[in-house]
């Protein structure tokens, strides 16, 4: 298995790639620091070695290490009141 993508996250995944001066086939990128935590930045396209993860029209990157550490687990997303987007990880059910 590996990461899956709650509607949410992938709407909000959608939006944040959808922005004008985005390039086309743009996704997220969820990479490690190398100290255990996790990133999560804008990309315009995968890393050499990235897996790509492409759910409900969502394009996720994920740096070889982030996907080790991600297999089995659903990124989800809200947005807090100050609009705000914040992913959060779930073990899968």
């Amino acid at each position: 298995m590996t990461l899956t993508l709650t509607q949410t996250a992938a709407s909000e995944i959608r939006n944040l790639v959808a922005q004008p001066e985005v390039p086309d086939d743009s996704g997220v990128r969820i990479a490690s620091s190398g100290d255990g935590a996790l990133t999560l930045s804008l990309s315009t396209a995968p890393d050499a070695g990235d897996a790509v993860i492409d759910d409900q029209g969502a394009r996720v990157f994920l740096e070889p290490t982030a996907g080790e550490l991600l297999d089995d687990k659903t990124l989800d997303a809200a947005v807090d009141p100050q609009g705000q987007v914040q992913f959060s990880l779930a073990e899968q059910v």
